[in-house]
């Protein structure tokens, strides 16, 4: 599939990475856009700091071209109580790596955003874990075992957590292993100009509080559009639990030397 952009010429497919929001009514939600040439991922587009889901809506029925969406929240909630089968699972491979997964529930989580949008999505004809030669796709994805499988890393990547000054090295770390995927031979990734500022070490030093915490999740939709290419590329994966019950999608693929 290809697609004719005005100023860029064509990109075999447009894709989205949602760090959403589990509580979107509190708290922000950040998106990034890319444009998937060949092995190449071009990042041109990031929305941060949007708030509720009707302003995250408006931003995805923007972009017409979009085939493909990597969120990171819950898309499939059955469960009353305790983990989705898909969180154990993760926590079992990843637990011993400080990579475990956060309990989801409707009892915790009676209206899940991520639910929601996900229904939306299927409305628009984005179908769960669809290869991307059948149609537009749409998976749920968690970036810190992702990022441990892409950057090979012996365990999770800390930028969430602690103090202050302890966030903003992590996520100093996080935006170098991003700008390493530049020279990645699995799918290069490249950011356009007006965005490169969310990976400059100084202006990451220069936050904090609620600038910070944005910053926070600019990174991670980044790490889930790529992850959306990964996808679209069919690269070595595993899906735990199932779409009927919840999923969570992660690469197995290390990505950079």
């Amino acid at each position: 599939m290809e697609i004719e952009t005005s100023n860029r010429g064509k990109v075999d497919m447009m894709l989205a990475g949602i760090d959403l929001a589990w509580k979107n009514e509190k708290n922000p939600t950040a998106v990034s856009i890319g444009e998937l040439s060949g092995h190449h991922l071009n990042v041109t587009g990031i929305h941060p700091a949007l708030s509720g889901l009707n302003e995250l809506k408006s931003i995805i029925l923007l972009q017409e071209e979009l085939y493909g969406v990597a969120i990171d929240a819950p898309l499939v909630m059955q469960n009353s109580f305790g983990q989705r089968h898909c969180e154990r699972q993760v926590s079992v491979d990843f637990g011993g790596r400080g990579a475990s997964c956060h309990s989801s529930n409707l009892e915790r989580y009676p209206n899940p955003a991520g639910v929601e949008l996900s229904r939306h999505l299927e409305s628009l004809g984005f179908e769960h874990l669809r290869h991307a030669d059948n149609g537009k796709f749409q998976i749920e994805c968690y970036p810190h075992p992702a990022i441990i499988e892409i950057f090979s890393l012996p365990k999770r990547l800390a930028y969430k957590k602690g103090p202050t000054d302890a966030k903003k090295q992590g996520q100093v770390i996080l935006s170098n292993y991003i700008k390493a995927l530049g020279r990645s031979n699995v799918i290069s990734l490249s950011i356009i100009d007006e965005f490169q500022t969310y990976l400059d070490h100084s202006y990451i030093r220069s936050l904090s509080g609620e600038a910070l915490k944005t910053n926070e999740d600019v990174l991670d939709s980044i790490i889930c559009v790529y992850i959306a290419a990964l996808f679209s590329h069919s690269v070595p994966h595993k899906c735990y639990g199932s779409v009927e019950d919840g999923y969570i999608y992660v690469p197995k693929q290390p990505c950079v030397n």
